[in-house]
C-alpha cells in the first residue's frame, strides 16, 4: 500500500513589505492571474494565503531552474569553437532544399 506524502510546514519570516505583496497577490485579480499563469493553476479570490504562498514558491523555484538551464546553454555556446560552428552550419542542408 502506498503512503501518501504529507506536506511539511516550514516557518517563513515575512517583512511588512512581504505581507503587503502577499495581500496584493491574493486580492488583485491581475496579480492572481499572472501568478496562476506562472505556476499553471488558477488562483481564485478565495484561495488561502498558504495556496498563494505556495504558488509564489513554485514560481520562484521554476525561475531558478530556468536560469540554471539558460546558464548551462550559454556555457555550452561559449565552449563551442566559432570556426567549428560555422563548418557544421555549412554542412547542414538548407531548410528550403526539400521544397519543390
Amino acid at each position: 500500500m502506498a503512503t501518501l506524502e504529507r506536506p511539511t510546514r516550514k516557518n517563513l519570516s515575512l517583512t511588512t513589505q512581504d505581507l503587503k505583496d502577499l495581500e496584493l497577490l491574493k486580492t488583485s485579480p491581475a496579480h492572481r492571474s499572472a501568478l496562476g499563469e506562472l505556476v499553471g493553476e488558477q488562483l481564485v479570490e478565495s484561495s488561502s494565503e498558504a495556496a498563494v504562498m505556495h504558488a509564489v514558491w513554485e514560481a520562484g523555484v521554476r525561475s531558478v531552474r530556468e536560469q540554471i538551464e539558460a546558464d548551462g546553454y550559454a556555457a555550452i555556446a561559449r565552449e563551442q569553437n566559432p570556426v567549428e560552428r560555422k563548418s557544421v552550419s555549412r554542412r547542414r542542408r538548407p531548410h528550403w532544399a526539400d521544397e519543390g
